[in-house]
């Protein structure tokens, strides 16, 4: 089945706000084994929009248009995609008496005239409640073809797909799906397909996907099945094959699962607390941690040392290290590590120093070099990192690897 997604907003196209809605999607879509060729963005404009529409219905058998369903004028989705599948527009009683609900409760007890806009549907629509806001989602169903309308903003998008949307397609999909995640930190994307080709030449049903994030790799198992129970046991060999190929690089196989939420479960596991003490990164680790829910019973505190003054003054690095060696160096990164514990009776710190530039490098230490160490049972781990891209991306990855250094040390210290 072709499923086939059109983003809808002039905003879009001048780029004043980021389509986040077609990543989310289009991940939900994947996972649903629908194929997607095409995606669009088109503007508030009536013309383009029925253009549009009426290329998406002859190509695909599900489109899926976002945004465009608010009460102001150029909110055109709903008008311009019933015109163009001949449903004549009608008011639906259920959704008007939502609309008054939700004025009720809300702060704006006025309700103005072009809310009612949102209650007017494609006649035998299949109305989808919105309980995140006033526009509902629509469903309309004509010759063998969907076309399915969702309001603009995350927060109600991603509930009311999930909800109500996704069902709707499991209904549509003749076959079972199966797909798990398996993420891998520590090791390039071009080296994980290297140790899977074998296997992703191989398996045609599971197939393997892999996709590169910042630091990380996921790989993706898909397996299509008659039943649940079928594609499952696709699924779990494959799985189990990768994990045993990648060992300690693996740090989940949960889809929502993200790296400093595994970190924060190994640190509850082992009754651990950890200290961060940055420089480069400005706080960014220690944010990533606290983001975990729970982070309180395992994070104690954290350093912002950018000057070589902080990193003598909170962390005890010594006066000589920086001179000898300078703030971005393995001793100044072993002592920041080390002062970290010690001035918090921690289990265990990752301290993180380098330069994220644009400027400030050198030919003995260019823009990009960080040294990352970890403290953990009078041990210290120091390892040197060379990163490319801006100061941002620099960070980023930084903290990324931070993540995963302190993941393993708690593995080699305490399995």
């Amino acid at each position: 089945m072709v499923v086939e997604l059109i983003s809808v907003g002039t905003e879009l196209l001048l780029g004043n706000i980021v389509n986040t809605n077609t990543q989310f999607l289009a991940e939900k879509c994947a996972l649903l084994g629908l194929t997607m060729y095409h995606q669009v963005t088109v503007g508030d404009n009536h013309d383009r929009l029925a253009e549009v529409i009426r290329t998406a219905l002859k190509r695909s058998d599900v489109i899926i248009l976002t945004g465009g369903l608010g009460p102001t004028e150029d909110d055109l989705t709903k008008e311009v995609c019933a015109e163009v599948m001949g449903f004549p527009l009608v008011e639906d009683k259920h959704t008007r008496e939502r609309i008054e609900e939700y004025f009720r409760n809300n702060i704006y007890k006025v309700i103005s005239d072009n809310n009612w806009k949102q209650a007017i549907v494609p006649a035998g629509c299949i109305v989808l409640d919105n309980d995140n806001g006033t526009a509902p989602g629509l469903i309309l169903e004509k010759y063998g073809k969907s076309a399915i309308l969702l309001p603009g903003p995350p927060n109600e998008l991603y509930p009311l797909f999930m909800n109500q949307v996704y069902p709707y397609l499991q209904k549509l999909q003749p076959e079972v799906i199966r797909s798990q995640m398996v993420k891998v930190c520590g090791i390039g994307e071009s080296q994980v397909e290297d140790k899977l080709l074998d296997l992703i030449d191989k398996q045609q049903n599971p197939t393997i996907a892999t996709y590169a994030k910042t630091g990380e790799v996921h790989i993706r198992v898909t397996a299509k099945a008659a039943t649940e129970e079928e594609a499952k046991k696709l699924v779990k060999p494959v799985v189990k094959e990768i994990k045993n190929r990648f060992g300690d690089c693996v740090y989940s196989t949960k889809e929502e699962e993200t790296l400093e939420q595994a970190v924060v479960k190994l640190l509850k596991k082992y009754e651990l607390t950890v200290t961060t003490a940055e420089s480069c990164t400005g706080g960014l680790l220690a944010g990533r941690i606290i983001n975990v829910p729970g982070a309180s019973e395992v994070y104690n505190e954290g350093f912002i040392t950018y000057s070589n003054k902080a990193k003598r003054k909170y962390l005890d690095v010594s006066k000589s290290t920086l001179k000898k060696y300078g703030a971005v160096s393995e001793q100044t990164a072993r002592e920041m590590a080390t002062g970290g514990v010690f001035a918090t009776d921690s289990d265990a710190c990752v301290a993180v120093t380098g330069l994220a530039g644009p400027d400030g490098g050198s030919e003995e230490k260019p823009v990009g070099l960080v040294y990352i160490a970890t403290y953990m049972k009078d041990k210290v781990n120091v390892q040197k990192y060379q990163f490319k891209g801006n100061r941002a991306k620099i960070r980023e990855q930084a903290v990324v690897k931070g993540l995963d250094l302190l993941r393993r040390s708690i593995l080699d210290n305490y399995r």
